[in-house]
């Protein structure tokens, strides 16, 4: 299943969320996400991750970027509703250094 991502911006948080695998042919729809997400005026930009099914390693190179670009802009990326799966990757990369992880 190809990812599907949409965004929402409340309050202080811009929210995307993905669907479906995260993997390399994401990136340009990512990108466009994290822009949209860098260029708002919120200070917390959460990944809902509750529907994602797989997260390949070019993923993890995709929150790398946005985790370096958001800090370079006194933001903060949370990574939320990580189910098991996805919360293994995670924790093996060592993402709990980097990101606030829900």
């Amino acid at each position: 299943m190809s990812l599907q991502i949409s965004v929402n911006s409340t309050n202080d948080v811009f929210v995307i969320t993905l669907a479906g695998n995260f993997v390399f042919n994401a990136h340009r729809n990512f990108r466009k996400a994290r822009e949209d997400a860098l260029n708002s005026s919120n200070i917390t930009i959460e990944i809902n991750m509750d529907k994602v099914e797989y997260l390949h390693s070019s993923a993890l190179g995709m929150l790398l970027l946005l985790h370096d670009k958001a800090n370079a802009s006194n933001r903060k990326v949370s990574l939320t509703h990580c189910h098991d799966l996805v919360e293994e990757v995670l924790d093996r990369a060592n993402f709990g250094r980097l990101f606030t992880i829900q």
